[in-house]
Formats: structure tokens, sequence, C-alpha cells
């Protein structure tokens, strides 16, 4: 549960930073959290299995073409999440991985304690 607060807060600033991705409220942040997660367990592994070739290929960087087009996915569904374009969820993409490795380090820190 504190992962999940921890990725709307992630979806939040993330959204401040950049000036392409715009989050009405943290309730919406919340939901493009909800939505991100499903899509990442569920699409995901398929998009990968079908681009297994492209994504040797690149060596591993059409990847965050995968992340990227999850992400618009998201803001087609979440009506209080928008991204202007496929550069900008390419960007929201890595520094939410960012942000979310960190708060990552930070609770497995605070268990190890």
């Amino acid at each position: 549960m504190i992962k999940f607060l921890l990725t709307g807060l992630a979806v939040l600033i993330t959204a401040y930073l950049l000036p392409g991705v715009h989050v009405e409220n943290y309730g919406y942040a919340l939901v493009v959290a909800l939505v991100l997660s499903i899509g990442n367990t569920i699409l995901k592994p398929i998009l990968i299995l079908f681009t297994i070739p492209l994504t040797i290929l690149t060596f591993g960087l059409f990847l965050l073409v995968i992340n990227a087009v999850i992400i618009l996915m998201v803001d087609y569904f979440v009506p209080g999440f928008s991204v202007d374009g496929f550069w900008w969820a390419l960007a929201f993409s890595l520094i939410l991985s960012i942000f979310n490795s960190m708060f990552s380090d930070v609770s497995n820190d605070s268990k190890k304690n």
C-alpha cells in the first residue's frame, strides 16, 4: 500500500517537473499509478513477447518505447491525466522510473533497520 501511495506521489512530482504532462490532482495521480501498474502487469509482458526480435536488435532500448506506449494508453483511459506526445511519455517514463527506484531504495533501507 505504501508503494502504491509513493508511486502516486512520484506521478504527481514527475507531472510537475515536465511541462508536457498534466495531472489534475493527487487522486488522479493514484488512478494513474493503478492503471499503470495494471498495464505493466498484464500488457507489458505481452508486448515484450511480440517485440523480442526488435528488442534484441536495439539492445533493449525498445523497452523504453514499450513503456512510453503504455503511458500513452494510460493517458487515453484516465481523464485527469494527459501527455502531450510520445517524447513527453518517454521522458515521463524515465523520470518515473528514477523516482520509483529512489522510493524503493528508501523503503528497503528502512526495512533493514
